[in-house]
């Protein structure tokens, strides 16, 4: 398919990158700075632009990768002109139809990963939510994530946003713990690379068991010693602290509802 890449971020640099792998022509790259656009466009092809009024009109899918934020005001300027094309976003959270009454033809190709543009990922085995608006649209994002996935998951805007916010979850605040962990240890001239093997045994637990009976830690026998002295210890941080103190809370009542 012939494709415009509106945003040059993270998400979109790998989604470029995937979508011209799988044989895609990548027409043309917006951003609103030009280094960004021309960043994206020197990787996967297509022409650079910072404007929205230079971007062409003859592609067969438009996929915004922008902010969230960004969208209400930008949606309705790509649009307008190309009302027949197909228009898709990649947000989590932002509803199907922040596109309604701006085009015809619009729907969602959510990829559920965590992405860095210095990190190559494989998009083959990274789950793709869809949804569309119409049978046209649909075609066109179930055969687009098809192409750079084996999993493709039709699924509505309510459930996305309740994928998203388990993504939450599971990646930004696990890796926000990281980055307490990376402190209190910094704070002692331990490096990060101790915790390595722990992290890696913890996910990979959790290929073959639920999450909840691969937990342990003193949270989830409530060891009120430990708990207390490791909390006081934490008291140079006290949103640290609290996160702590909440989060053993958390474990412990999980734990008890299990039982």
């Amino acid at each position: 398919m012939k494709i415009i890449l509106i945003g040059a971020g993270r998400l979109a640099y790998q989604l470029g990158r995937a979508l011209l792998t799988a044989g895609h022509d990548i027409m043309q790259v917006y951003s609103r700075t030009m280094e960004s656009a021309r960043q994206v466009a020197d990787m996967c092809g297509g022409s650079p632009t910072n404007r929205v009024s230079e971007i062409k009109g003859d592609a067969d899918v438009y996929i915004v990768a922008v902010k969230d934020s960004a969208m209400p005001e930008l949606i309705p300027q790509i649009c307008k002109g190309r009302e027949q094309k197909v228009f898709l976003h990649t947000a989590g959270s932002v509803a199907m139809d922040i596109f309604k009454g701006m085009a015809l033809h619009y729907g969602v190709l959510y990829p559920l990963q965590t992405f860095s543009k210095e990190r190559d990922v494989d998009f083959s085995s990274i789950p793709c939510l869809v949804e569309a608006n119409d049978d046209f649209a649909a075609s066109a994002v179930v055969d687009l994530a098809g192409s750079i996935s084996s999993k493709v998951w039709p699924m509505s805007s309510d459930d996305r946003k309740q994928v998203h916010l388990a993504a939450i979850f599971a990646c930004n605040f696990a890796n926000h713990c990281y980055t307490l962990a990376s402190d209190i240890l910094a704070r002692h001239g331990i490096p990060f690379d101790i915790m390595l093997p722990l992290i890696d045994e913890t996910a990979r637990k959790v290929h073959s068991m639920p999450p909840a009976e691969a937990q342990t830690g003193p949270a989830m026998r409530y060891d009120e010693n430990i708990i207390r002295d490791q909390s006081r210890s934490l008291a140079y941080d006290p949103l640290a602290k609290e996160i702590y103190d909440r989060m053993s809370i958390s474990i412990h009542r999980k734990a008890k509802s299990n039982d």
